[in-house]
């Protein structure tokens, strides 16, 4: 009888751990939906410091393009400015999502789409997007972004 009780008390243990883990997850994977929207949002507003905040501050970012490879959150706002240097060049922005991984209990992969409408002319691409939890918010520490032709 006392088996069964622990047994049961185990299950239930497990059970439980396995609920709160599963709302912790989620409840990351919508914090990161949230941040990459407000990316958007931020953008469309031409402004790209604000859209730069969800990175990484540090040398060790990365950021792979069509140019190769940009370390540093420094660098990558440079580059965002100089290839974006007005409204007109960055237009309005859509993301959309094609996957949202959680990887381990830091670490978040997100796989989409990215499309700018522009009077200058269209462009879009797709991007993977490597999310860590670093004090305590989620932030990108790897963006691979490439350009459709």
């Amino acid at each position: 009888m006392e088996f069964i009780k622990l047994s049961l008390l185990g299950i239930l243990t497990l059970l439980f751990s396995t609920g709160v883990l599963a709302q912790k997850s989620n409840k990351d994977i919508e914090r990161v939906k949230t941040l990459l929207f407000q990316q958007q949002k931020d953008w469309d507003n031409g402004d790209i410091d604000a859209f730069m905040e969800v990175y990484w501050k540090s040398d060790e970012l990365q950021f792979g393009g069509a140019n190769g490879i940009t370390r540093g959150w420094q660098n990558t706002l440079e580059n965002y400015k100089k290839r974006y240097p007005n409204k007109a060049a960055m237009g309005g922005l859509t993301f959309k999502i094609k996957d949202i991984t959680k990887q381990g209990r830091k670490v978040i992969s997100l796989t989409g789409s990215w499309d700018l409408k522009r009077d200058i002319g269209d462009i879009g691409g797709h991007f993977l997007l490597i999310w860590r939890k670093i004090d305590g918010d989620w932030r990108i520490v790897a963006d691979h972004t490439s350009a459709r032709k």
